[in-house]
């Protein structure tokens, strides 16, 4: 079996500077709870309080973290959890699947162990 296949759940927001901004979600329904409900915690809805971004390449680029300019330029603020409020409340959820990997599977057997 492949390890790291697994289907994941984003929020992306695309700015008004066209950068676009990513938040990760644990699961679909917590997040379409957290839409009518605001008090629902936002730790059961978000993967993490980190921002990514993709530097123009649309919701599929590469990611990396934002920086605390990119979320002050965008959101007014430097705060991550102020920034994943806003992306929550104004971006679109999409679902997506990991890549897969194909690893070794036990070391010990073969040529793999050291001698």
């Amino acid at each position: 079996m492949a390890r790291g296949e697994a289907n994941r759940l984003k929020v992306h927001y695309k700015g008004t500077n066209d950068d676009d901004f990513i938040v990760f979600l644990d699961s679909s329904e917590d997040y379409q709870k957290w839409l009518g409900d605001k008090t629902v915690p936002l730790a059961q809805v978000v993967s993490s309080f980190k921002v990514f971004t993709t530097h123009r390449q649309g919701a599929q680029g590469l990611l990396e973290g934002a920086s605390n300019a990119m979320l002050e330029n965008e959101f007014g603020t430097s705060k991550d959890d102020e920034a994943v409020l806003q992306i929550l409340e104004k971006g679109s959820m999409q679902e997506f699947e990991m890549q897969e990997r194909q690893g070794r599977k036990n070391d010990s057997n073969g040529t793999y162990i050291t001698r």
